[in-house]
């Protein structure tokens, strides 16, 4: 289906932004710290594929997923360099880790017995980062559990420990005493697997909020991901980073309705015209991720004005008010997010009218929205 058949609602990935946005992350790292491109979940929906080949072409060589699947999809379209599945491995899935040159994030105990022997099986030593729990209470050893498995862990010939992790639970909340204590405990159990003669050659610990706003100058990584796309990692670092919306997603206008004072609009009828209304109709709603709860509240960009969602989001379409929108057309271009005629709708806005955060509402953004990328 060509550019001209398509339904016309899409989203136009600005890899200049993306870009801008890396380098940004570059500006908080150490000389010796480089950087572990977090692309689970599509890229937050910006597209895996295309975000990853555009960072390998401004020299990041390692990258971040959640799932095996993801991996493989990866490896496939041709993406190299070193490949951490943040999800561990599954029962079964240890073959393809090693047919893919893949790193799990090493969980627990049964999982590193179980990639022990695919690996002495296949006469390969699998390369894993050890995770640990330092205070997110999610996954990974416990130190009691780490330093009962340590004697054990050291004896497996088919594994080896390239790389030492923990995540931060609060560091989107600078006040927070939480991640210093974190970062004390990560330390701890750092020197306990060096004592016992392992040195993985990775130290990482550090999200988007971590990089930014906290000095975890012991680790050897960093792991941005939200920061990448234009999320703010929370509402404290709005005044220190830069950043640009990556993602714009865009629709055009089906039908103009010019409406009487009192006409009802949109399900429910929570919308009714207060005087000579003018509603623009477009081909987008909630199955592409515009959530309902924008109802009544939600902006829009049009010819360079701002304007209101009018009634309730369908799933299929919304309606918004243009009565002060001059010369406004059928097929005039419409942004529902990102950037657009020196003005923006942001993620991080959208999140706080919806009680989320922008990681949900990059990723809601569904897959019948095409993404169109342009080039820096």
């Amino acid at each position: 289906m060509d550019q001209y058949s398509r339904r016309p609602t899409w989203a136009d990935i600005d890899l200049s932004a993306l870009k801008h946005n890396l380098n940004q992350a570059e500006r908080f790292c150490t000389q010796s710290q480089r950087l572990l491109a977090v692309i689970k979940a599509d890229a937050y929906g910006h597209g895996a594929v295309p975000v990853g080949r555009a960072l390998m072409s401004w020299g990041v060589n390692d990258f971040a997923v959640a799932t095996l699947e993801e991996a493989i999809a990866l490896r496939e379209a041709g993406l190299e360099g070193a490949l951490l599945v943040l999800g561990g491995c599954f029962p079964g899935q240890e073959s393809a880790f090693i047919d893919y040159r893949l790193q799990p994030a090493l969980l627990d105990g049964e999982t590193a017995l179980r990639l022990d022997r695919a690996g002495t099986g296949r006469g390969r030593r699998i390369p894993v980062h050890l995770k640990v729990d330092s205070g997110m209470g999610r996954v990974g050893f416990r130190l009691d559990q780490l330093q009962d498995f340590l004697p054990r862990l050291r004896a497996l010939q088919g594994l080896e420990v390239v790389g030492f992790m923990s995540h931060l639970a609060c560091a989107d909340d600078l006040d927070s005493p939480v991640t210093g204590d974190q970062y004390s405990h990560f330390k701890k159990m750092l020197a306990m697997l060096r004592t016992a003669g392992i040195s993985p050659r990775d130290i990482h610990l550090g999200n988007s909020a971590g990089l930014t706003g906290w000095d975890l100058s012991d680790c050897t990584l960093a792991r941005p991901g939200i920061m990448l796309y234009g999320g703010l990692p929370g509402p404290d670092f709005a005044e220190r980073l830069d950043l640009r919306p990556v993602m714009n997603l865009r629709t055009r206008i089906a039908q103009l309705r010019d409406l009487p004072t009192g006409t009802a609009v949109s399900y429910g009828r929570t919308f009714v015209a207060r005087r000579q209304t003018r509603v623009a109709v477009l081909p987008v709603g909630y199955a592409d991720g515009y959530n309902r709860l924008l109802s009544n509240c939600g902006r829009a960009i049009v010819r360079g004005l701002e304007v209101k969602v009018a009634g309730r989001v369908c799933m299929d379409w919304i309606m918004i008010d243009v009565s002060a929108v001059p010369d406004v057309a059928v097929g005039d271009c419409v942004t529902l997010l990102g950037a657009a005629d020196g003005l923006q709708i942001l993620a991080d806005e959208w999140a706080e009218q919806l009680g989320t955060i922008s990681y949900e509402v990059f990723c809601r953004i569904g897959t019948r929205v095409p993404r169109c990328y342009l080039n820096d």
